[in-house]
């Protein structure tokens, strides 16, 4: 997701979504440990880069406030 997509939702909708991608990175780096490969190898790396930039959005939001 791009950041401006990020800045449009809601504090809720973020803080949601952000719970989403955490579960979904702990289930590819279960299948990594395991020794199966996923789906694509980048999506570890952009999962964590979406995660940053939900958490980034979040802070901006509550210094506005």
């Amino acid at each position: 997701m791009k950041i401006k997509e990020l800045r449009q939702n809601s504090e809720e909708d973020l803080r949601k979504k952000k719970d989403e991608l955490r579960k979904e990175l702990i289930k590819l780096n279960a299948q990594v440990a395991t020794g199966t490969t996923p789906k694509s190898p980048g999506q570890i790396k952009d999962i964590k880069k979406t995660v940053a930039r939900i958490e980034t959005v979040l802070q901006n939001k509550e210094k506005k406030q």
